[in-house]
């Protein structure tokens, strides 16, 4: 693959590195997983927006800038190399976001879009539940309508940003009498209303970066429905594909942890290199973060053509999360007993934040579905073969 850009994409990336070279705060932010850093992350979503950078593949009158795929890469590597903070909005901007653009009314893309893109709304997935986790058909929380509103009573747990988010996207059981993936909807639902509560999970690193979220006879109007009553599963699916395929985890997160782990090979060279074989899983590691990047751009330039993800997005999410994993563990490897400390620590010296990497990719083969799901769809809907 030859992999050329235009005039236009180089001065499109010259004005993104401009640009975060003023605005990027020159300290990092506390977690978005703690009350504090969570607000100091809204404030970065909104400064953002105030540059229109905070969703640039938006059309201009919902807060973006209307660019392509393509121009949507080269801003992640500009954001990546920058050293910019997480997005805390990730679930609203990467996921949400494209799927209102494909299932929106007009009336849902002025409501939700612009308060996505400045940070005024965060949000939180509602998927998973207790007997329902990547097997998202076997939801039970229902949604029965009562005239012009949804009655919600059930539980979802694991929901990402949950906390404090101001909003939950999710799947509920409109039809109490259907199976399976029948008779479900997609809502929007406020997470300040009448009948919700909220407990928080706790990490590996102890902090709140997940939630259960109880409803209790919680009333949602018909208006927040994504798409028809009972049409939830396909709405469900295209989100599932954005954030398996390209959106949620950009080949730029994973070349930016690829360069780091180069770098901490490099001040431990001497040492390592006793075992040849950390050379090795380091060159791998990095080839193979650029062959994803390289392969993100062909489906991108695919997309721009007219083509769609379909379930080779699982291709995508089984390799995205076993890289981040195995770079991690690498890490770990080279770093020795001293990978165990928190960067905080004061025999810590250059440890950075590989722990806390290293714990947060454990994750990576279980949400946007398990990759023994995923593995499933692969031989079943892209190799034909039979179920087991």
């Amino acid at each position: 693959m030859k992999l050329d850009y235009t005039t236009e994409q180089r001065e499109f990336r010259r004005e993104v590195r401009d640009w975060l070279s003023v605005h990027v705060p020159k300290t990092p932010l506390v977690s978005f997983d703690t009350a504090e850093g969570f607000e100091q992350h809204r404030q970065w979503e909104k400064t953002l927006s105030s540059g229109r950078w905070s969703m640039v593949t938006w059309p201009r009158e919902l807060g973006g800038r209307g660019c392509n795929l393509i121009e949507w890469l080269i801003f992640e590597e500009e954001y990546w190399r920058a050293g910019a903070p997480m997005r805390v909005n990730q679930n609203g901007i990467f996921l949400l976001g494209p799927t209102l653009m494909d299932y929106g009314t007009d009336a849902q893309k002025q409501r939700f879009l612009p308060g996505m893109a400045s940070g005024d709304e965060i949000w939180a997935q509602g998927w998973s539940e207790p007997g329902a986790g990547s097997d998202m058909a076997a939801i039970r929380t229902k949604a029965i309508r009562h005239g012009d509103h949804y009655v919600i009573n059930g539980q979802k747990t694991w929901s990402t940003r949950a906390v404090w988010a101001d909003w939950l996207f999710g799947l509920f059981r409109s039809d109490p009498d259907s199976q399976r993936h029948h008779g479900l909807t997609f809502l929007l639902v406020p997470l300040d209303s009448p009948g919700i509560t909220i407990r928080p999970i706790r990490q590996l690193n102890g902090l709140p970066g997940f939630a259960e979220v109880f409803f209790d006879n919680v009333r949602v109007p018909v208006e927040n429905r994504l798409s028809e009553e009972g049409a939830g599963w396909q709405v469900a699916m295209s989100t599932a594909g954005f954030e398996r395929g390209l959106m949620l985890r950009s080949p730029a997160r994973f070349q930016a942890t690829a360069k780091a782990l180069v770098n901490l090979y490099l001040k431990h060279q001497a040492s390592v290199d006793a075992d040849p074989s950390i050379r090795d899983a380091v060159l791998r590691a990095w080839m193979d973060a650029q062959a994803y990047a390289l392969s993100t751009y062909s489906t991108a330039s695919s997309l721009g053509k007219g083509g769609h993800i379909g379930p080779e997005s699982s291709t995508n999410k089984i390799f995205w999360s076993e890289l981040d994993l195995r770079m991690h563990e690498i890490a770990m490897q080279i770093l020795g007993s001293r990978a165990e400390l928190l960067p905080e620590s004061p025999q810590a010296h250059d440890v950075g934040n590989w722990l806390d990497g290293y714990l947060f990719a454990q994750a990576g083969s279980i949400y946007a579905g398990t990759n023994e799901i995923q593995r499933n769809i692969i031989a079943e809907r892209m190799l034909g073969m039979p179920r087991a």
